[in-house]
């Protein structure tokens, strides 16, 4: 990091100056100056974690339509959430608001805390968004750290070590900066200046009402902070997925474990998510777990389909599958549902694949 020295106080007026000016428009927020409905604040944040301002906009919309106050979101039923939610990914998080939903009620009367400590030990509430909460909703002094946020401040002070473990001495650097007065809307215009100013590349530095103050600037090399470790290289596992239709029509699902990856979700079943290639004898062991059903000839399509989470790619390959009449599992997590009603249930986007893709290979196989 570079020696450098200037007025912390100068650094925060001039980002709440900006801001004041440029600040983005935006679902959840109140205008500079004006208090933040905590419950607009906790969701909009949930939501924006891994995921685009412009793709929350409208599922923030429809939350709101549906359960105006954190009330009616605890009182909801999980499945309607994640039915909403269906789109946005990572559905621990959606697990997650609802059970924080019913927390805040039943622990806070239905606000929210305003102590970071208290907000931390809510479901789904990590350091920055209980930051975020307690700065934005309650004008609490606290560090708020985000992705913006990190690029702005290694840039600034031109930090040496690379993520992610720089992430403590960044957020003693942004300590620093950060003011006692209007701290929520120091942190907005932070997140604002990172989303349209001080931007991954091409940075537009003539713009920002901190340039003086950036060490990277001085140098021109912004754009090399904020130093990243290499990423690991991601495995990929493969795995058969069954497209398993009875005599009506109706198509198998199932319902994952509430715990792991799309926990609580609809599945369609499948062989384990392994890195080996998986064999007929891994479909037979999962149609016996299923029941032992009474099958015709399983048909396998040709195109696989390709999925990537934060840790692993996926490679599907569905398999089409017809049951014998009348052979009609049924257990208490497993459904048989038709296919136009599948716009009803939570289906993971892998799941929507897996229905796109079956729906073409039908054709081809002339089922």
């Amino acid at each position: 990091m570079d020696n450098q020295l200037f007025a912390t106080k100068d650094f925060s007026q001039k980002i709440l100056k900006w801001y004041d000016v440029k600040a983005r428009i935006l679902p959840w927020r109140s205008p500079p100056g004006k208090t933040a409905n905590a419950y607009h604040v906790w969701l909009s944040e949930i939501m924006l974690q891994q995921t685009t301002v412009a793709t929350v906009g409208p599922y923030f919309e429809k939350f709101l339509n549906s359960w105006p106050t954190v009330q009616h979101l605890a009182n909801a039923s999980l499945d309607d959430v994640l039915v909403a939610w269906a789109g946005l990914g990572y559905y621990a998080r959606a697990r997650n608001l609802h059970k924080c939903a019913g927390e805040v009620c039943q622990k806070y009367g239905g606000h929210f805390p305003k102590s970071e400590k208290e907000l931390l030990a809510l479901p789904g509430i990590g350091e920055y968004t209980a930051a975020a909460i307690a700065s934005i909703a309650y004008g609490v002094p606290a560090v708020v750290v985000d992705g913006n946020i990190e690029r702005i401040i290694t840039r600034v002070y031109r930090v040496q070590e690379a993520l992610p473990k720089s992430r403590r001495q960044i957020r003693e650097l942004a300590a620093r900066v950060s003011p006692e007065n209007r701290p929520g809307d120091y942190a907005q215009a932070l997140m604002d200046i990172g989303a349209i100013v001080c931007t991954p590349k091409k940075p537009r530095c003539s713009d920002c009402p901190v340039n003086k103050e950036c060490a990277a600037y001085a140098k021109g090399d912004q754009e090399q902070f904020p130093k990243k470790a290499p990423k690991k290289t991601k495995p990929t596992r493969k795995a058969a997925v069954l497209w398993i239709e009875n005599h009506l029509g109706e198509v198998l699902l199932r319902r994952r474990e509430e715990k792991g990856l799309l926990g609580g979700m609809m599945e369609f079943p499948s062989t384990s998510w392994v890195e080996a290639d998986y064999s007929g004898d891994d479909i037979n062991a999962l149609l016996c777990e299923l029941g032992d059903l009474d099958h015709q000839e399983v048909h396998k399509l040709g195109d696989r389909i390709t999925h990537t989470f934060t840790h692993f790619h996926l490679h599907f390959t569905p398999h089409i599958l017809r049951l014998n009449k009348e052979d009609r599992v049924v257990s208490n997590h497993l459904y048989w549902v038709q296919p136009e009603k599948f716009v009803e249930i939570a289906l993971p986007t892998l799941m929507t694949k897996v229905v796109s893709s079956v729906k073409t290979g039908q054709g081809v196989l002339g089922l």
